[in-house]
C-alpha cells in the first residue's frame, strides 16, 4: 500500500507528485540485499512451494472489472470510487455532483494553471486587500482628528516602499527555488528548523484569517449597500466559506473558472472609480476637500500613533507570498511564469493601493461605522446607481473569493510540512479532484471558527494579521540571504541587497506590529504562533522516533535463524473445522520495504504456505521504484502491483483480496498487516490506520481471515 500507511515515516524525500511515503536511502537498500541474502539461506533452496500459488494474482480471467495491463500488474476499473463507497450509493452520487468524478494521478501535470487564471486566483487576497487596507489606516489616525489625516500620505509612501522591495525579493525568491519556496522552505534550508516552524506557524494563522478577514470585508460590503442584512452577517460568511470549499475541492481548473472573473471586475472598478475621482479633482485643481463627519479627537499625535496606523495599513501586502509557495501550480516553465504573474500582481497592487490614498485624500472621505470607506467613496463620486452598484457587487465577490489565496497556499503548505514530518501524513494526500482534501478542509472548518468567534467584525480581525505575515516575509528574506551568500549565482550580489532590504523592513514591520497591536489581540496571533512551533516539533521527534524504529540497520534485521520449512497439504476438500485439510493462502500488504514489512513478510513464510505480497501504487514511476527495492531483496517472493490511480487505499485493496477469494470459495485467505503499535493516545491522529480499515471491509467476507504483525514504539 503505498500511501497513508501506519508502518512508515514521511521525510523530505520528494518522490512524485502523488507520493505519500518516502523511498529507501542508499543504506537501506544495502541492509536490504544482505536481509535477501539471508533470506536465501533461510529458504535453503526450497522456496518454490511459497510460489506455488492456488489462485491466479494476475486476475487474468476474473473478474472482468479487474484488467490485465501487463504483466504481474492490473488496474482496477472501479477505484474512481472512495474506500468503501460503491458506484450505487446515493452518497457516491452526490459527492459526484458536487465535487465532479475523480481524476487520475496522471492528470496532475494538466492541472496546472496558466498566467490569466493564477493571477486572479493568487492574487486576490492582495489586491482585494487595497479594500481595508487604507481604511485600517484611516481608522487609527482619525483617533488624533483631522491633524492627522495628512500623514495618511507619507504613511502610504513608507508602505509602498515597502510593498515593492518585500515584492522584489519574492521575485529573487522565486528564481532560487524554481520548483517552489515559500518561508518554509527557504527558513528550513538556510536557517533550520526552529526559524521554519516559526515561518510556517505564522503562515498558517495568516491563511485562518486571511479568509476570516476577506469573508468579513466582503460581508461589510453587502451590508454597507444593503443595511438590512447586517444581522445575517455571520451566517452570511459561513455559507461563503462552504461553498469556496466545495470550489477548492473541484480542483484547481475549476476553482479558477469561478474565481477568476470576480477579481478583473474589482481590477476595472478600482481603475474607474481612481479614474473618475482624478477627473472631478482636476477640475478644482486637486486641492483636497476639508474631512466631515471628524469625531473629536481622543488621544494626540504621537509616534505609537503612526507606527500603530502604518502597521494596520501594511495589512494591504498579505498574500504576496501565494505566488512563490505555488510555484508547481503553473505551466511550464512554471518558475518564469510565476515571476511574471508576481510582476503583474506587484504593479496593480502599488497603482491601486497608491491610487485610492490619493483619491480618499483628495476627497476628504474618513471612516465611519456603518458603511466601509470605499463605499463612502464611490457613492461619492458615482452617485447610487449602476456604477456605485457594480463596484460594490464587485468588491463584495473579490473580498469574499479573495480567500481563496488561502485555499490555495494553506494545504500546500501543510503537505510541505507533511513531508518533512512536521504535520500529519493525511495532509499528504491528493484527493478525487487532486487538491489536498483534508488540508482545505481543516482551513475552511477553522475560519469559520475564528469568522464566528469574532462575530464578523472586520477591526477586530486586523489586529491579529499582520503579525503572522510579517514574520513568515522575515524569515524567508533572512534566509534566501543565507543563500545567495552560499551560492554566488549570476547577480547573486544584487539579489542579496534586495532580500536585506527587504528582511530588514518586515522585521521592523513584524516588531512594530507585535508591540503597538499586542494588547488590542497580537498576543492571541502570537501565542497561536508559539503552540504550532510546540505541537510541530513535537509532531516531528514523533515521526523521528518511528523512522527509527523501522528504518533497517546492519545490527537489526528482520531475519530467519532456521530454515523455514513448508507444512505438507493435500488436494482434498477444504473443512475449516480439519487443520489437515485446510488450504491456505497468505496475503501480505505491503508498502515501503522496513522492518514492519520485513516482519510481516517473514512470519507469513514461516507459516509454511503459499505467500503472496501486494503492493498498491497511484503510477507507474512509483511501481518500477518499488519493483527495484523488492529486486534488490532478492524477489523471495511472489509481489503483485496493484494500479490504483485515484489513490484509494482501501477499496481497492479489499475487492482485490475478494477477488482472489472468488477464484476458490474454498480456499482460506490470511492477511498479514503490518502493525505500529503507538505508546500515547496523542498519536493516534498522526497515522491512518490502514490496516484497521482494511480488517474493518473484510471482516464480513467469510473465508478471510486477518492478523496483525504488531511493532512496538517506545517513545
Amino acid at each position: 500500500m503505498q500511501q497513508g500507511r501506519d508502518d512508515s515515516a514521511a521525510t523530505a524525500t520528494d518522490v512524485g507528485p502523488t507520493a505519500t511515503v518516502s523511498g529507501l536511502d542508499e543504506g537501506e537498500v544495502a541492509v536490504l540485499r544482505q536481509v535477501g541474502e539471508q533470506w536465501d539461506r533461510a529458504l535453503a533452496g526450497r522456496s518454490g512451494w511459497l510460489r506455488d500459488l492456488p489462485v491466479d494474482p494476475g486476475l487474468h480471467r476474473f473478474p472482468r472489472s479487474l484488467q490485465p495491463v501487463g504483466p504481474g500488474r492490473f488496474t482496477q476499473v472501479e477505484l474512481a470510487e472512495a474506500d468503501g463507497v460503491r458506484p450505487s450509493d446515493l452518497a457516491s452520487r452526490l459527492r459526484r455532483i458536487a465535487f465532479g468524478v475523480p481524476l487520475a494521478s496522471s492528470a496532475v501535470a494538466h492541472e496546472r494553471m496558466r498566467k490569466l487564471i493564477a493571477l486572479p486566483i493568487l492574487s486576490s487576497d492582495a489586491l482585494s486587500s487595497v479594500a481595508y487596507g487604507p481604511e485600517a489606516m484611516l481608522a487609527v489616525l482619525v483617533l488624533a482628528g483631522g491633524g492627522a489625516i495628512g500623514l495618511s500620505l507619507w504613511i502610504s509612501a513608507a508602505i509602498v516602499v515597502l510593498m515593492l522591495a518585500v515584492g522584489l525579493s519574492y521575485r529573487q525568491l522565486i528564481r532560487a527555488y524554481p520548483h517552489g519556496g515559500g518561508s518554509y522552505i527557504v527558513a528550513g534550508e538556510n536557517l533550520g528548523q526552529i526559524p521554519a516552524l516559526i515561518a510556517a506557524a505564522g503562515l498558517l494563522i495568516d491563511y485562518v484569517l486571511t479568509v476570516a478577514v476577506s469573508i468579513s470585508a466582503g460581508v461589510a460590503a453587502v451590508t454597507s449597500a444593503l443595511p438590512g442584512l447586517a444581522s445575517a452577517a455571520v451566517p452570511l460568511g459561513v455559507g461563503v466559506i462552504a461553498v469556496l470549499l466545495v470550489g477548492n475541492l473541484r480542483g484547481v481548473r475549476e476553482a479558477g473558472a469561478i474565481f477568476s472573473a470576480p477579481t478583473y471586475a474589482f481590477v476595472v472598478a478600482i481603475v474607474m472609480l481612481i479614474g473618475v475621482e482624478l477627473i472631478h479633482a482636476s477640475g478644482r485643481g486637486f486641492a483636497s476637500t476639508p474631512a466631515v463627519g471628524l469625531r473629536p479627537p481622543i488621544e494626540g499625535v504621537s509616534v505609537l500613533l503612526v507606527l500603530r496606523a502604518f502597521s494596520s495599513g501594511a495589512t494591504a501586502m498579505t498574500g504576496i507570498e501565494a505566488i512563490s509557495n505555488a510555484v508547481p501550480a503553473f505551466q511550464p516553465p512554471a518558475w518564469r511564469n510565476a515571476r511574471t504573474v508576481l510582476t503583474l500582481m506587484l504593479g496593480l497592487l502599488v497603482a491601486m493601493f497608491a491610487g485610492l490614498i490619493v483619491v480618499i485624500h483628495l476627497d476628504g472621505i474618513v471612516p465611519r461605522p456603518g458603511e466601509t470607506l470605499l463605499s463612502q467613496l464611490a457613492r461619492h463620486s458615482l452617485g447610487s446607481g449602476v456604477l456605485y452598484a457594480y463596484v460594490q457587487i464587485s468588491t463584495a465577490l473579490v473580498l469574499l473569493l479573495a480567500a481563496n489565496t488561502a485555499f490555495n497556499g494553506f494545504p500546500r503548505l501543510l503537505s510541505f510540512m507533511a513531508h518533512n514530518g512536521h504535520a500529519p501524513r493525511l495532509f499528504l494526500r491528493l484527493g478525487d479532484r487532486l487538491a489536498f482534501s483534508n488540508g482545505t478542509i481543516l482551513l475552511a472548518a477553522a475560519a469559520a471558527l475564528v469568522f464566528t468567534a469574532f462575530d464578523a467584525k472586520t477591526d477586530a480581525l486586523i489586529p491579529l494579521y499582520a503579525v503572522g505575515v510579517f514574520v513568515a516575509f522575515t524569515f524567508s528574506q533572512t534566509g534566501m540571504v543565507v543563500h545567495w551568500w552560499r551560492h554566488h549565482d549570476p547577480h547573486w550580489r544584487k539579489s542579496m541587497v534586495l532580500n536585506a532590504i527587504g528582511a530588514v523592513l518586515s522585521a521592523v514591520v513584524f516588531l512594530i506590529a507585535a508591540v503597538t497591536k499586542f494588547s488590542q489581540g497580537a498576543w492571541v496571533a502570537l501565542l497561536l504562533m508559539a503552540l504550532l512551533v510546540l505541537t510541530t516539533s513535537r509532531i516531528r521527534r514523533h515521526y523521528r522516533n518511528v523512522q527509527q524504529a523501522l528504518t533497517l540497520h546492519p545490527d537489526q534485521r528482520s531475519s530467519q535463524t532456521h530454515p523455514i520449512v513448508p507444512v505438507s497439504t493435500t488436494q482434498q476438500p477444504a473443512g475449516e473445522e480439519d487443520p489437515d485439510r485446510l488450504r491456505q493462502l497468505t496475503v501480505v500488504p505491503v508498502g515501503r520495504l522496513d522492518l514492519s514489512s520485513l516482519r510481516a513478510l517473514a512470519y507469513a513464510a514461516s507459516l509454511g504456505r503459499p505467500v503472496l505480497a501486494v503492493h498498491l501504487s497511484p503510477d507507474d514511476e512509483e511501481a518500477q521504484r518499488f519493483r527495484g527495492y523488492w529486486q534488490a531483496w532478492g524477489n523471495h517472493l511472489p509481489l503483485q502491483i496493484v494500479d490504483s490511480p485515484y489513490r484509494a487505499l482501501t477499496a481497492p485493496l479489499a475487492r482485490y483480496i475478494h477477488a482472489l477469494h472468488s477464484q476458490q470459495p474454498d480456499l482460506t485467505l490470511t492477511i498479514v498487516l503490518p502493525e505500529l503499535i503507538l505508546k500515547h493516545f496523542w498519536q493516534q491522529p498522526l497515522h491512518n490506520h490502514t490496516g484497521r480499515r482494511l480488517q474493518h471491509a473484510l471482516r464480513h467476507q467469510p473465508g478471510i481471515v486477518t492478523t496483525a504483525i504488531p511493532l512496538h514504539l517506545l517513545a
